[in-house]
This record gives structure tokens, sequence and C-alpha cells, in this order.
């Protein structure tokens, strides 16, 4: 299975949820797609169709495909802490994720191809693999002779840095600090961690 690269608009109406930020053509029509829109009528979804729908929905969030989720999952498992919890706080930690938050890329996607272009550092060196996970202390930048790409640029006038507790960015160096993984609160994403774990635990 290829990484997704369709229709965005048909994705978060799936879901009724604007996973991939502000979306006007969403707003006109926050309902499922399909050929009677509206109108049309659902069967009730089962309780593993619900679980699984959620599982899609944090997948398609973060960019990442089946085998990497499960690995996630069964490191989570494994991790001390709430399951859920605890793989939510991996993917944030993923090194495209943390681009993506600290603004120096617009999407995921975007931040996806920076790193996997090399255009992204880790504590000084570069880094081209986007599920790199970070620990507390290290230092994502961009690259010093990617600072004047103007996709960089666009992105940092015209995403605001959230300024999350768990992140700190440094301006003239074009550089974020992770200083610890988020809690729970501190994760912005609409999903419901516990229905994946039921989904796996069955």
């Amino acid at each position: 299975m290829a990484r997704y690269i369709g229709p965005k608009t048909k994705i978060a109406r799936k879901f009724g949820d604007p996973i991939y930020g502000p979306d006007k053509y969403f707003e006109k029509k926050n309902y499922p797609p399909g050929h009677h829109g509206a109108n049309k009528r659902r069967r009730k979804t089962s309780e593993y169709g619900i679980q699984l729908k959620e599982k899609q929905k944090a997948k398609y969030t973060y960019g990442v495909l089946e085998r990497q989720f499960a690995k996630l999952f069964d490191k989570a498992l494994r991790s001390k802490g709430v399951t859920g919890e605890v793989l939510l706080q991996l993917l944030e930690s993923r090194l495209d994720n943390v681009v993506f938050r600290l603004g120096i890329a617009p999407t995921r996607n975007g931040a996806r191809q920076l790193i996997s272009h090399k255009h992204i550092t880790v504590n000084g060196k570069v880094s081209n693999i986007p599920s790199f996970l970070l620990k507390a202390g290290d230092i994502v930048g961009v690259r010093e002779k990617s600072k004047s790409l103007e996709v960089v640029l666009n992105s940092l006038e015209t995403v605001r840095y959230s300024h999350s507790s768990w992140l700190e960015w440094d301006q003239d160096q074009l550089a974020g600090k992770f200083l610890n993984v988020p809690e729970r609160e501190d994760i912005p994403e609409n999903i419901k961690e516990q229905l994946i774990v039921e989904l796996y635990s069955k």
C-alpha cells in the first residue's frame, strides 16, 4: 500500500473532521462523501467499524502506513503508562510531526518531503528519516544551505508556531528543541485512542 496522495477533503469528510487542517470545502460539505450526499441513508456502524474508523483516522492524520502503525502500537503496549496515550505520544515524537508542529512545513506531507530531501537536521546532523523518534533535548533545525528555501520561509511566515509547552522555537537559528514527550492534553488531535486499543485487543 502506497502513502495516500488523493483528495484530502474527501478523507476529511469521511471522518467528519478536518484532519488535514482548515478546509473551506469541508466546511461546505461536512458530511460523508457519496452520490446522494447528506440525504443518503446510512447503516448503523458496528462497534468494530467504529474502532477501525478511529484507527484509520489516526493513520491518515499522521501519514503512517499499517505496518509502521502496528509497530508503534506494539511499542506503546510494551511501554509504561496508558497504551493509547503512549501511542499518541510516539506519533507526536516522530520527526515529520515535530517539523510540522514547529511550523517549518505547513503540513505533515510537506514535512516528510523536506526531511526526505535532506533539508532537516537533528542535533546538527542531516536526517532523512521522517519516522525518526525524537528524545527530550533533541534539536530539530533547518540545514544551513536550506535556510533560504522559499517553501520554508513561506511556511514560517504563514503558519504560526503553536507554542506547545513541549517544544521551544528559536527564530534566529531556525531550530526548535524537543523538550519532552507531550501530555495527552497538549495533543490537539481529535482522536479517541481508547477505541484503537480496543481494536488491537480483539
